[in-house]
């Protein structure tokens, strides 16, 4: 929605009412032209001509749906108005060539004019825009789809078509057809059609005829032979019609079978399969074969799979689409997971394909490796082999658990691997292994953790989620590197997280700051040396300081911001380093926490480090020595946040430099009218804005140049969005009128609930009600006023409705 001139014209129209509304439109005709031609794409002779009927005005060509409007004029069966829209600005839309041919009288010459509508859809060669002149109440028509959509529709309903061709047009048209359809090499996909037409012809009655050889209850409903012949056609995403089974679509496909399709040219291929398979209604065989020259398609959109695909000759897990298909089989319930573990191989391709999220996988999975028991060498034996092992994953298993095999016992974790960092998923023969082990009891984890190698226990920790006791085997085996190296993951769970930060372990902080997404509080704490479990450290510990080397600053500069009132040395340094402190209170503050924690001499190494501006180092040199040096530097910084030195920035500024915004203080500034002009439209846009100065910045809106504008008062909209800002608020303080019904009109937006939408009309209609009061005088003043006026949207409409009685 924008803020045209013809979106207020629009709302006045509807909110005025049928008959101010009609005097309105009179009233602006010009305007009112203009905006429906715009709206409709249509020239302003072609406005005329279409909204010419009493029932079709300008008015209702305004407030109405467009395609509504359109089709309620088509329907009139006015050749003239068929002629404008279908003809001259070729609106050959389905929707509109079945209201012209519902209303159409055939005895009107007009619609047989050489550039009337019979000669235009006559050119028309195939597709769906052809599909409604199968009911045409014109013969020519009706022949004409057949012969253009009769190879894509059941025999069924071109026997429909026909009926309604002899009713039309006589035997004589009958006749015609069945020459036209005997010239067709296959006879349009219809064995023996001509015949059985020219017998129809020939018969007292030809449509009882039709009539008596259709196939009794097939394909009557009109919605399964438009879908199919959208099938047919082409299209990719048609949604199965109700009560169409697959016994009708298995006959279609033993009259002419779904597949491969020559495009124009017959440059490519389409596969009228790729829609059909979406179907729950496809029948299996179609699927089966589908699969096997698409496989990859065919497990991601087909609405299900027979169990054959997994195990008919030919299939293989080497071949991506086999384990999507497991995946989605067994999540579906087309597969049993126990049968799947028994028959389909390989083994690491079928287990590394199953989801293991999913409660009866697991199960299965469980009661698959229970013959390992808590044995570890069992459980080494079967991820070597993993890798080779050409059979299923129950034989695979059962080659593991037997002591007495051939094949050589693994007794340690085969080619060890150290951890990474940051963590980086399991691939292979080793995601495999740990998703299987996540599946054994606890007993068994714990009997096998031991065994693990470094980056097997990075796996397990990070994406394993163990259990307490779990873990706690691990660490005790494994120690505090395994801790580190679980610590290194972007996303961990807050209860893993809330874990590690307990420990107050330096490597393990060290390495939640440096690879996890942890709260800009954890990394205040940890900078400033404060202990979870209580105190504080002397130093903050060398392996949080090399993290601050590391850290990105074109993407996380608020890292080392956190470091900002520290008040440790080292940290401090690794800040003034690495930044370049813009604001002076954000200098101001380092400053002051360094003299806090470490005296003057840590200031003088912060000042040697000469990346602050000259002016406050040679400031702050002066104030090292005084009895009262670091209350003054508490006064200087004092004096920079004031809410009028505060608002001279923006507030994401102050944000990425670390200080924080006063609100009570703004507010209280903004209400002594301190603020300088334009700072309440900065400051709201940030989340934290109180209530009065998103009001106050509402007097100065502007209107959205797009619906989901990002920028300038999008906050506005969130803020409705939000409940933060009323309906009530947008008329009270909005202003100018024209932003302020811009924000109204995105409250009632389609992303917007139905009951906000009614509220904003309720208030409006009664606003306009009051002062305008059908007056269509008042009407033209408020819509002349809109574009210029200052003030708010009640007094817009309350001085046109002042001018107006004046």
């Amino acid at each position: 929605m924008t803020s045209s001139s013809s979106t207020a014209l629009r709302l006045a129209l509807q909110l005025a009412g049928p008959a101010a509304g009609d005097a309105l439109a009179e009233r602006l005709r010009p305007q009112v032209v203009a905006a429906v031609g715009e709206r409709f794409h249509l020239p302003a002779e072609a406005v005329e001509a279409l909204t010419a009927r009493g029932e079709h005005g300008l008015r209702q060509a305004m407030t109405e749906d467009v395609a509504e409007f359109l089709e309620r004029a088509l329907g009139t069966g006015d050749p003239e108005i068929a002629h404008l829209l279908y003809v001259r600005e070729k609106r050959r839309t389905p929707g509109f060539l079945s209201a012209i041919l519902a209303a159409a009288d055939p005895a009107d010459g007009r619609w047989y004019a050489p550039d009337g509508l019979v000669p235009t859809v006559l050119e028309t060669t195939a597709g769906l825009a052809l599909e409604p002149a199968l009911r045409a109440p014109f013969p020519e028509l009706v022949a004409h789809a057949v012969l253009q959509l009769g190879r894509e529709l059941p025999s069924a309903v071109v026997l429909d078509a026909c009926r309604r061709l002899a009713a039309a047009g006589g035997p004589a048209e009958i006749e015609k057809l069945a020459k036209s359809i005997e010239e067709t090499p296959d006879e349009l996909a219809h064995k023996g059609l001509a015949g059985l037409l020219r017998t129809a012809a020939a018969a007292p009655d030809p449509v009882a005829a039709l009539q008596d050889r259709r196939p009794s209850a097939a394909w009557t409903d009109p919605a399964h032979a438009h879908a199919l012949l959208q099938v047919r056609l082409g299209e990719r995403h048609v949604s199965q019609p109700a009560g169409l089974g697959p016994e009708a679509i298995r006959e279609e496909h033993e009259r002419r079978p779904f597949g491969p399709t020559p495009m124009d040219g017959g440059r490519w291929q389409r596969d009228t399969r790729d829609c059909l398979v979406r179907w729950e209604s496809c029948p299996d065989d179609v699927i089966a074969e589908y699969h096997r020259v698409a496989p990859f398609s065919a497990c991601n959109i087909a609405a299900r799979l027979p169990f054959e695909v997994l195990t008919e000759p030919g299939a293989s897990t080497d071949r991506i689409a086999v384990p999507e298909v497991i995946g989605r089989g067994l999540r579906a319930g087309w597969f049993p997971a126990h049968r799947v573990l028994r028959e389909v191989g390989p083994a690491r391709e079928t287990l590394a394909a199953l989801p293991y999220d999913h409660e009866p996988t697991r199960r299965a999975v469980a009661e698959l490796v229970a013959p390992l028991g808590t044995d570890p060498v069992n459980w080494l034996t079967f991820y070597a082999r993993t890798g080779t092992a050409r059979g299923t994953a129950a034989e695979l298993v059962a080659e593991a658990a037997a002591p007495d095999s051939p094949a050589k016992r693994t007794t340690t974790w085969p080619r060890p691997l150290a951890a990474v960092f940051p963590a980086t998923a399991p691939r292979d023969a080793r995601k495999v292994f740990l998703r299987v082990l996540r599946c054994a009891p606890e007993a068994v984890q714990i009997a096998v953790v031991p065994h693990l190698d470094a980056r097997a226990v990075q796996h397990f920790l990070v994406y394993g989620d163990p259990a307490p006791a779990v873990r706690e085997a691990i660490v005790a085996a494994h120690g505090v590197p395994a801790l580190v190296s679980y610590a290194a993951h972007r996303n961990l769970p807050a209860a893993t997280l809330e874990f590690l930060l307990d420990l107050d372990e330096p490597a393990v902080d060290a390495h939640l700051f440096a690879y996890c997404h942890i709260d800009q509080r954890e990394r205040e704490r940890m900078l400033a040396g404060r202990l979870r479990g209580g105190g504080t450290r002397a130093a903050v510990p060398d392996d949080l300081l090399d993290a601050l080397d590391e850290v990105n600053l074109a993407h996380y500069r608020a890292w080392l911001i956190a470091g900002l009132e520290s008040g440790d040395l080292g940290v401090a340094r690794k800040v003034v380093g690495r930044l370049k402190l813009q604001l002076p209170a954000a200098r101001l503050r380092l400053l002051i926490a360094v003299w806090e924690r470490g005296g003057p001499d840590a200031v003088r190494d912060i000042l040697a480090m000469n990346r602050l501006p000259v002016t406050l180092r040679r400031q702050t040199e002066k104030l090292l020595d005084a009895p009262d040096g670091l209350a003054r530097l508490r006064d200087r910084l004092a004096a920079e946040e004031t809410p009028v030195k505060l608002a001279a920035h923006r507030s994401d500024r102050l944000e990425a430099e670390g200080i924080p915004i006063p609100w009570p203080a703004m507010a209280d500034a903004l209400r002594a009218g301190a603020l300088p002009e334009g700072a309440a439209a900065h400051l709201a846009r940030h989340p934290d804005c109180p209530r009065d100065i998103q009001l106050e910045a509402l007097r100065s809106t502007r209107a959205p140049a797009f619906r989901n504008d990002s920028n300038g008062d999008a906050w506005v909209r969130r803020g409705l969005a939000s409940g933060a800002l009323t309906v009530e608020d947008i008329l009270a303080h909005a202003a100018p009128a024209r932003a302020a019904l811009n924000h109204l009109l995105l409250a009632t937006s389609s992303s917007s609930p139905d009951g906000d939408g009614r509220a904003v009309g309720a208030l409006i209609t009664a606003l306009t009600d009051e002062h305008l009061d059908g007056d269509v005088e008042a009407w033209a003043v408020c819509l002349q006023l809109l574009p210029t006026f200052a003030g708010t949207l009640p007094e817009l409409i309350s001085t046109a409705g002042a001018v107006a009685r004046g």
